[in-house]
């Protein structure tokens, strides 16, 4: 439990985030909510979460599937709709998962990416999502080999768990303004990885992930995305998150390529057979989100909002195509909607401490009313 003067020391330090968190706000809300489908009875469930998904009509036998996490705030809805995936599903041909938090499991509906009993393989939050991928290879035939996930912030970080404990079930995995597993197990841990960094050596963090399921490999491939001006996951984390993951894959701490694009740098390191195995995208002057490129055209899709950021750079296009995904020369659709674009001075996304309610919910209260962010 923090201690009310460091509590209130981090939030004065990030009162426009914190003042947006406690508004409650849901960037995103349900808009474009009838393009998911829920699904319900997908096995135990120990995480109580819920399951929607978007299947495109006619989806052959054989199709890769995506999981996509939502950050805090959000919805499996409204983070489709920013992102833009279930728009380049159905250009694309795949299925695409959307676990949901519920707000009596976190106020904030953050997926508890740090708590011991959600970041362990065959409990809670991870058995859930691993359990809607199995009823989603089941139900549509999907291919199995074909699996990735992806997700912003807490949904990043809880994209770096799912990779980490159940790394045979995942081809690739893109972790968006997230942090490394094992970054924190409890709530004061989280703060400070969050707002500081869990620097850590390499091998730790990599003994970190091979400590968590039985599995030797071989493992997922890892794209990592960081906003430059992140003042909520500060980017420090991406930088951990390539440590851990290249020191999994037995790779040098050097990347094998580095090259630069308009407003951002891109490293990869690859393997023996000349794959990349771990990239590294870094936006310059992006805050919290995700980066983004709406419109049409090629690499294009997405709505830009709060936390959608139009950088332009479509980190959904990118990451599918680093995962074989997009199929080479088909142009993209109209998008379902249109926003005007959005500068980079979007403020960071409200963050979580995991699980605001109760008690750690009045002590924040009472934190920010001490440092004059809230009145009673």
């Amino acid at each position: 439990m923090l201690r009310l003067g460091q509590t209130t020391a981090n939030l004065a330090r990030n009162r426009a985030q914190w003042k947006e968190l406690m508004a409650g706000n849901l960037p995103g809300g349900d808009a474009g909510a009838d393009r998911l489908v829920e699904v319900t009875g997908f096995g135990s469930n120990p995480g109580n979460l819920r399951m929607l998904a978007y299947v495109p009509a006619d989806l052959p036998p054989g199709a890769p599937l995506v999981v996509a996490l939502h950050g805090c705030t959000q919805t499996a809805a409204g983070y489709n709709l920013g992102t833009g995936w279930s728009a380049l599903a159905d250009r694309h041909g795949f299925a695409v998962l959307l676990p949901e938090q519920k707000r009596e499991n976190n106020a904030n509906l953050c997926f508890t990416w740090f708590e011991p009993g959600n970041t362990a393989r065959g409990q809670g939050e991870p058995q859930s999502i691993r359990e809607m991928v199995e009823r989603m290879i089941v139900d549509h035939g999907l291919d199995r080999r074909r699996v990735h996930v992806t997700g912003l912030s807490a949904g990043g970080a809880m994209t770096a768990v799912m990779l980490a404990t159940y790394p045979e079930v995942f081809a690739g995995g893109a972790i968006v303004a997230g942090l490394p597993y094992g970054a924190a197990s409890n709530v004061q841990e989280a703060f400070e990885a969050m707002f500081q960094g869990a620097g850590r050596p390499a091998a730790d963090w990599g003994e970190r992930v091979r400590a968590a399921s039985p599995h030797r490999g071989p493992w997922p491939r890892v794209s990592v995305w960081h906003g430059g001006a992140d003042t909520t996951v500060i980017p420090r984390n991406a930088d951990e998150i390539v440590k851990q993951w290249t020191n999994v894959h037995g790779l040098s701490a050097t990347p094998t390529l580095e090259e630069a694009g308009p407003g951002h740098t891109r490293r990869a390191w690859h393997d023996a057979d000349g794959e990349p195995v771990v990239e590294h995208y870094a936006i310059a002057g992006m805050a919290h989100g995700v980066p983004l490129h709406p419109g049409e055209g090629e690499e294009r899709c997405g709505v830009a909002g709060p936390y959608m950021l139009d950088v332009g750079l479509s980190s959904t296009h990118r990451i599918a195509a680093s995962w074989g995904l997009v199929r080479a020369g088909q142009r993209a659709a109209r998008p379902e909607f249109t926003a005007p674009r959005e500068g980079l001075a979007v403020p960071a996304e409200p963050h979580h401490d995991g699980g605001l309610g109760g008690f750690i919910h009045s002590t924040i209260n009472k934190a920010l009313e001490a440092a004059g962010l809230m009145k009673r």
